[in-house]
């Protein structure tokens, strides 16, 4: 059988493992009672609510391939992004693989946003990545503009695609530098 991954996003793990803790039976629960006391822990009623929630991924379209070769272009074989693409569609392929290494859930400082664009670009204008993340609506910045934060959200399957591709490149990349 087949495991298709199901992601669990835990909002407050104190108290997911509270009530994990008060609700665990004294004899060791079997497969599915363990995956139900999971799922009531995070706040579903049930293992299939919470795999109801969920959708499966799917493959990206054909006419979306070619968009996805536009992007892939404008990285080199280290992961980097060489020249800002043209095109709004492309643009905002380019820019999932940076909100994707932008952490979740946490503020951060416009320093470490730009230590993340400027380590995943070679152009020299992380400023210009910067804003079309917020333009994007892909990040978010306090109205003081002292902290930013990543939009939380599911990238669709051509995102998916751009962000697979890069991430490869650069573990190629760092795995051919250190020599393993």
């Amino acid at each position: 059988m087949t495991r298709t991954p199901l992601p669990l996003i835990i909002e407050d793990a104190a108290q997911f493992a509270d009530h994990l803790r008060a609700n665990w039976p004294e004899t060791p629960p079997g497969h599915l009672a363990t995956l139900n006391l999971v799922a009531k822990a995070a706040g579903y009623r049930s293992w299939q609510a919470l795999r109801a929630t969920t959708s499966e991924p799917t493959a990206a379209a054909p006419e979306d391939d070619k968009r996805i070769a536009s992007a892939l272009r404008v990285f080199d074989d280290m992961g980097r992004m060489t020249r800002w693409p043209t095109g709004h569609a492309v643009q905002r392929l380019c820019l999932a693989t940076f909100w994707a290494r932008l952490p979740a859930r946490r503020e951060l400082t416009e320093r470490e946003v730009n230590d993340v664009l400027k380590s995943g670009e070679t152009f020299g204008d992380h400023v210009l990545l910067r804003r079309s993340l917020i333009d994007h609506g892909l990040a978010k910045r306090a109205t003081d503009g002292s902290t930013y934060r990543r939009i939380e959200r599911t990238p669709d399957a051509a995102e998916r695609a751009v962000i697979r591709e890069i991430s490869e490149r650069q573990f190629a990349a760092r795995t051919e530098q250190t020599g393993a």
